[in-house]
């Protein structure tokens, strides 16, 4: 078992976001302890797209990840039988392997001088006279279990599996391809390796089985080599009533999850991390609360609204309708989404939205 005495900041959990969290600490001058039980690189099912604000939110942590992965322009949405794309309106995004990723966070915190212990199990925070304890060990966080930190509500769940294949990427755009029963989501991460995620509500379905319902996408990956073993993953909304009690506080799926659909559980670890660095400083964690709340609004709302379309292939071939006949509303849409435009965008170009489905 591991105790941190010595240190002002400790963190518990070495994912993307108990890193960013020990890297934006120890850049405001606080000494800092990470463990965990795994060894690097660390893995995770996940859709392996960091969008323009992530991008944005990395460098404000010192990474640069300018030579990393493989960039995209945009967003197209997929059903049977239409297509329409948007531009993001400032930036570029990143398809990146989460594995390359993690690497590039250890080497950040290490050239920092956060004090790194991998294969080190915590099973307990009542012992460690840290000033502050960190808990960004995950959805199913047991510091959060610990620090008495309670859901607000049962999550409704999705289940996600993952898998890489040798192919040139045909798109500089991420793709999502709505089916029946599943979402498939298609992420060029190198220049001969492209990331396929599908999530749906069925524990029982995997991969293999969501591509016979995305015809166009199992079409483009039919003479591809799979070049990686399916990895899954729950996702699902769950918001928590409080972050933090005492000296200890929550960052990343460990504070709350937004469903993947969104694809900016990233971008909301690194600005989550610079926030929490900024009130440990001050010793106020009750603004980490207001701060964690404002950036978490926004993706909330998106993930509702994408998932309104969810097993439902009528409304999805009429919204990507909709979205073809006013380009405008799908570039603002997107815009929203990776916060160029205030959240009350979303209200008027909600409306428009349904407006248009109505009259399709």
């Amino acid at each position: 078992m591991v105790f941190a005495s010595s240190t002002d900041v400790f963190v518990i959990g070495g994912g993307p976001a108990g890193l960013a969290a020990a890297i934006a600490a120890r850049r405001g001058g606080l000494t800092v302890t990470l463990a965990d039980s795994a060894i690097p690189p660390i893995d995770k099912a996940c859709g392996e797209g960091i969008m323009p604000d992530g991008i944005a939110a990395a460098r404000s942590l010192g990474m640069s990840l300018d030579t990393a992965g493989h960039p995209f322009r945009g967003i197209r949405f997929c059903d049977a039988s239409s297509r329409v794309e948007a531009e993001f309106p400032h930036g570029e995004a990143l398809g990146i392997r989460r594995t390359d990723l993690h690497q590039i966070l250890v080497h950040r915190a290490e050239a920092d001088g956060v004090k790194l212990q991998w294969g080190a199990r915590v099973d307990g925070v009542a012992a460690s006279r840290a000033r502050w304890i960190v808990g960004a060990d995950g959805a199913n966080s047991r510091v959060r279990r610990w620090a008495r930190l309670e859901r607000s509500s049962r999550p409704r769940l999705r289940y996600w599996f993952r898998r890489h294949y040798r192919v040139a990427p045909w798109t500089d755009h991420m793709e999502v391809h709505w089916g029946e029963r599943c979402q498939g989501y298609a992420t060029g991460v190198s220049r001969q390796r492209v990331c396929v995620a599908m999530a749906s509500h069925d524990p029982r379905m995997r991969l293999e089985d969501g591509l016979r319902d995305l015809p166009w996408l199992r079409e483009r990956l039919r003479k591809a080599e799979s070049v990686s073993s399916e990895r899954g993953a729950i996702t699902g909304n769950l918001r928590l009533k409080r972050v933090w009690r005492g000296n200890v506080v929550l960052i990343g799926d460990a504070a709350g999850t937004v469903d993947a659909i969104t694809g900016e559980g990233l971008q909301l670890a690194f600005n989550q991390a610079v926030a929490l660095a900024e009130c440990m400083e001050t010793g106020n964690l009750a603004a980490y609360q207001q701060v964690h709340d404002r950036l978490t609004l926004r993706p909330r709302l998106m993930a509702r609204l994408m998932l309104t379309l969810d097993r439902r292939p009528r409304l999805q071939h009429r919204t990507v309708q909709v979205f073809q006949q006013h380009p405008d509303l799908f570039r603002r849409l997107l815009a929203l989404h990776v916060g160029a435009l205030p959240p009350q965008q979303l209200v008027r170009d909600g409306l428009t939205l349904g407006w248009g489905l109505i009259t399709a």
